[in-house]
């Protein structure tokens, strides 16, 4: 959907007073970071702040290698700013991903390609980005076992992140073999969120015929990866690095606070923190990444006070740094809408 530009305004408005609502409401969190960070050791912080840096230029660098591979060419710069305005989206006014997905279909639509295979490019993002955070998943229990610190907690969750993956592998695996299946999951899909919300709605939420319209331009995109599957490489490795970088910035933050710990302990501890952020009641696990992240420490033998240090440290670079990117790059998105890329690649 277009909007003009008095609409447009209002839209980002809107947003931007949502942001500064939850800063607000998260401000004891804010403070409580930024006196945390200020007793750490500058040098190991500052270590810290390049790796988080690296870790967006890498997820927009995924974005991109995944828009390549469905013959979309975007720059990397753009990219950036794509994927920290929908984290910003996420987090201010969540919807279950689907502002952050909104972000993406509104920029297909500025630049003239299509809206499907932009969203088929979230979906393939999140289904490696989950895939490699289940590697990174598997050595943080392999440690937890060995110390006998494996709750249920996690494992519940941990499953219910093996649910999902597998039930996003199974719909792009059905969109590249074929388009009418793929096409009456979608409608089934759109058909079970309807029933689900229609006593409060009183009206359809979702189009089933526009799920299989949908589905007929994924699967053209979807076709053009099976045809060329090496081009998933590169998708694969980058999910396998963001998560070393989200790993390598924790053991920054234990060296930060002179806090002794074993590369077990950063692995178990940066597996617990991004489990929670993902299968999280929360926006991006707000209160509870902190919480979790800390007991975890604490069940490996991390005096409680420095856990919850780490903990408080940790989040301030990998939720609340993105999180003022995302401010940034959403405002300019916003204010200047991009001109028109050529027509994808065909098949």
């Amino acid at each position: 959907m277009r909007y003009n530009r008095p609409v447009r305004k209002l839209l980002i408005a809107v947003i931007l007073l949502l942001a500064v609502y939850f800063v607000i409401g998260q401000f004891s969190e804010v403070q409580a970071v930024v006196e945390t960070l200020k007793r750490g050791d500058w040098r190991f912080l500052l270590l810290a702040l390049g790796l988080q840096i690296l870790w967006l230029i890498n997820v927009a660098a995924s974005y991109q290698s995944i828009y390549r591979a469905l013959g979309i060419h975007e720059e990397l710069k753009e990219m950036f700013m794509l994927a920290a305005t929908a984290n910003f989206v996420n987090v201010v006014a969540p919807s279950v991903g689907m502002g952050g997905m909104a972000v993406f279909i509104t920029q297909a639509r500025h630049r003239e390609y299509s809206p499907a295979r932009a969203a088929i490019a979230g979906a393939l993002y999140v289904f490696f980005d989950y895939s490699g955070f289940l590697a990174l998943l598997a050595l943080g229990i392999l440690v937890l076992i060995r110390r006998n610190n494996l709750t249920a907690t996690e494992v519940a969750a941990s499953l219910i992140l093996l649910v999902i993956a597998s039930l996003l592998g199974f719909l792009l695996y059905l969109g590249m073999r074929s388009e009418q299946a793929f096409g009456k999951a979608l409608a089934f899909l759109a058909h079970l969120v309807n029933r689900v919300l229609r006593p409060f709605l009183h009206h359809d939420y979702l189009s089933e015929e526009r799920a299989r319209h949908f589905a007929h331009d994924a699967v053209a995109g979807m076709r053009q990866i099976r045809s060329n599957p090496e081009n998933l490489l590169r998708p694969v490795l980058l999910a396998l690095s963001n998560k070393i970088l989200m790993t390598l910035v924790l053991w920054m933050v234990f060296l930060a606070f002179k806090v002794p710990a074993s590369i077990g302990t950063v692995v178990a501890g940066s597996a617990i923190a991004y489990l929670f952020f993902i299968v999280s009641p929360t926006p991006s696990g707000v209160g509870i990444v902190e919480g979790a992240l800390t007991l975890g420490l604490r069940s490996m033998y991390v005096p409680l006070e420095a856990a919850a240090v780490i903990a408080l440290a940790y989040r301030g670079f990998t939720f609340w740094l993105p999180l003022l990117i995302g401010m940034a790059t959403f405002r300019r998105l916003g204010a200047t809408p991009p001109p028109a890329l050529p027509a994808p690649t065909p098949e």
